[in-house]
């Protein structure tokens, strides 16, 4: 099989506009401020959201003024991804779209039964991948899937599978969350929101924090970008996929499926641990779930888990939801581009049950791949192994 390449990514979250801002924001150490989120009431709980700025979708909406937030998010992430990638009419016969949502456009559905809109007709929450496909002319496929806080990153991956099985030649991978009263009411009836956020590998975490957010990619096969004369800013050299079968919401305190999904996504990487120079994991700051990572990656890593820098998104932009993975993918290629870590969102105690390293300020990359890990509800897991491209700085 032809190695799979990154050629667009596309970014929006509270701190970002786009990819090039996000790496800014990273650098920077920019932090998210939560607000309170439209049509979202008391009696959903306590839960600010970092949100996306409302001037960010407006041309989306100009676009798909039918369409719901979430759906105006994955297509301004999505066009900013298409035309980093230099796509053009000719590509979209063989183009498969893939959207990863965990609620998809459910405000729309929630403000239709609130009697805040006029009733027509019940809108769809989960059609962002058809509304996108037929917006950009795609032909082969068109896949909205919600594999919960997984999903982006299972997006990127169904992807780089279908390239691989002659499905499409090229295709585009998004994952996105906005604000809804649904996921809000949930996470607290969980009690797995964070008053101070999101704190990975912190001894005092409480749980996570609300946010927003929209990745994108594109990805085709490494020739067919070389043909186009496109820019590689990446690889995906593996992935591998698991599910606990052990609790609708905890993780397998044992980490055995986390462990396997790893390790199957090194060996079709072809990698090992020496080789790997920068960790983006899942760390959504809840108890068991961070102790949980660190123990897979302590079984995965070995004698380099305190080696090996790790960088948190969910610290630096909230918990994104289904849009998390793939943003993490997006800045993890960013890191490997930069051949840097950036400093972390301090961690103020570090907890001895998670002996990961978490570096406070800039580091260079210890390897020559990225692992990005992402879980979910349901004992989803998958990581990610991505390459950088040939012409880094």
């Amino acid at each position: 099989m032809s190695t799979v390449a990154v050629t667009g990514t596309g970014a929006l979250s509270a701190v970002c506009a786009d990819p090039a801002d996000l790496w800014r924001a990273m650098t920077e150490r920019r932090e998210p401020v939560p607000e309170s989120a439209p049509g979202i009431g008391p009696e959903c709980g306590p839960g600010l959201w970092r949100r996306i700025a409302d001037p960010l979708l407006d041309q989306a909406r100009s676009e798909l003024p039918a369409a719901g937030r979430s759906t105006h998010a994955a297509w301004a992430a999505v066009s900013q991804a298409v035309a980093q990638a230099r796509l053009t009419d000719a590509d979209t016969a063989r183009m498969a779209v893939v959207v990863a949502g965990g609620v998809g456009d459910v405000e729309q559905a929630e403000r239709w039964r609130g009697g805040e809109v006029a009733p027509g007709h019940w809108p769809p929450t989960h059609r962002s991948a058809a509304v996108i496909a037929d917006r950009l002319g795609a032909r082969r496929a068109a896949l909205d899937l919600s594999n919960a806080c997984a999903g982006g990153a299972y997006a990127m991956a169904l992807g780089v599978g279908m390239i691989a099985d002659g499905t499409a030649d090229v295709v585009v991978a998004a994952g996105v969350e906005t604000a809804s009263r649904l996921i809000t009411a949930s996470f607290n009836r969980l009690g797995a929101l964070d008053p101070e956020g999101c704190r990975p590998f912190d001894r005092n975490r409480a749980g996570t924090s609300l946010a927003e957010g929209a990745g994108a990619v594109v990805i085709e096969s490494i020739d067919r970008a070389r043909r186009r004369g496109v820019p590689v800013l990446g690889t995906v050299a593996g992935h591998g996929w698991t599910c606990d079968a052990h609790h609708a919401t905890a993780p397998d305190p044992s980490g055995e499926r986390i462990i396997a999904a790893m390790r199957r996504a090194m060996e079709r990487a072809d990698i090992r641990a020496d080789d790997v120079g920068v960790v983006v994991p899942h760390a959504t700051g809840t108890p068991l779930s961070d102790v949980t990572e660190s123990t897979a990656l302590g079984a995965v890593l070995g004698d380099r888990l305190g080696e090996v820098p790790v960088y948190s998104t969910k610290a630096a932009l909230g918990h994104t939801g289904a849009a998390s993975g793939l943003l993490s993918a997006v800045a993890a290629l960013a890191v490997l581009r930069h051949g840097v870590v950036p400093p972390n969102i301090a961690v103020k105690e570090p907890d001895p049950d998670c002996p990961v390293w978490v570096p406070s300020e800039e580091v260079p990359v210890r390897g020559s791949h990225a692992l990005v890990n992402a879980f979910a509800f349901g004992g989803h897991n998958i990581c990610l192994v991505l390459a950088p491209a040939e012409d880094r700085p």
